[in-house]
């Protein structure tokens, strides 16, 4: 039997990659607020290592995991495993990054 796939969510804390369902920025209030509720509930898992909150994983289960890694870093790195989001979203992305740099 395989090995199961895992993403590193940052130090040395992984998350199979079949449960994953969403990868967000936590930069927003309305996410801010949902972390709260469900930090409230028990229903999230902080792998930040007491840093900065930059993602949310959200898990097919009820729950979510914190990450101190910016969710384009953790896209690209489901990119590169086997199964993962294609490459074509995440050189969209990156298109889309440099048109905002060259807009500024």
């Amino acid at each position: 039997m395989p090995a199961p796939a895992v993403l590193n969510v940052g130090f040395y804390n992984f998350v199979m990659t079949d449960k994953i369902v969403a990868l967000c920025s936590s930069e927003s209030a309305p996410m801010r607020r949902l972390v709260q509720n469900l930090r409230k509930e028990g229903a999230v898992i902080d792998a930040t290592q007491g840093r900065r909150t930059k993602s949310i994983i959200f898990t097919s289960g009820s729950q979510i995991v914190l990450s101190a890694i910016s969710q384009e870093t953790l896209a690209k790195r489901l990119a590169a495993q086997d199964g993962g989001i294609g490459p074509s979203t995440v050189e969209l992305e990156a298109a889309e990054d440099e048109l905002e740099v060259d807009e500024e």
